[in-house]
């Protein structure tokens, strides 16, 4: 499966291959599938088995949460050089959320088994990918432990905040 030399000089715009050469690039765009998804499509629902990540290339996709109460959120919306799935191949339990396409959208699908062939054949390359993996994890944490921090700071100002009997 080849593509168009433009996919490698886009791969090297994406974090999540940062650092890695031109040769793995190359590799990566001759091996990896490209998909095309309509609005409305979805890529993974919540609590699917998966052993696969997406690379947005180009689009928007939605990140959907169903609460406890079964109240669908949208808890982040993704573009160009976004990917999204990492968690299942990490730690190969059901997908958390679902990813829906809200624009016409272009994915680099990466497998469990890409992933396992770039450790085989360039330990060093796959070492910067699961790094750049990590980095990107913990990115999103901080920003959510910061969302329940402001969220928590606010439902105990609402607790604490005096109430008027009513009349």
């Amino acid at each position: 499966m080849s593509h168009p030399p433009a996919l490698i000089t886009q791969l090297r715009e994406i974090g999540l291959f940062g650092g890695l050469g031109d040769h793995v690039l190359q590799g990566l765009a001759d091996t990896l599938e490209l998909l095309d998804l309509e609005p409305g499509a979805v890529a993974f629902r919540e609590g699917d088995s998966g052993r696969e990540m997406f690379v947005l290339l180009s689009g928007e996709m939605e990140v959907l949460k169903r609460s406890k109460r079964d109240v669908e959120a949208r808890v982040a919306i993704l573009g160009p050089n976004d990917w999204f799935g990492e968690m299942s191949i990490l730690d190969v339990m059901p997908r958390s959320a679902t990813v829906r396409a809200i624009a016409p959208s272009r994915l680099l699908r990466v497998t469990a088994h890409d992933l396992d062939t770039l450790y085989r054949r360039d330990l060093k390359s796959y070492t910067l990918l699961v790094l750049n993996i990590a980095r990107e994890m913990s990115r999103r944490l901080r920003v959510a432990d910061s969302l329940l921090a402001e969220l928590v700071a606010n439902m105990l100002d609402e607790y604490a905040r005096p109430r008027r009997p009513a009349i």
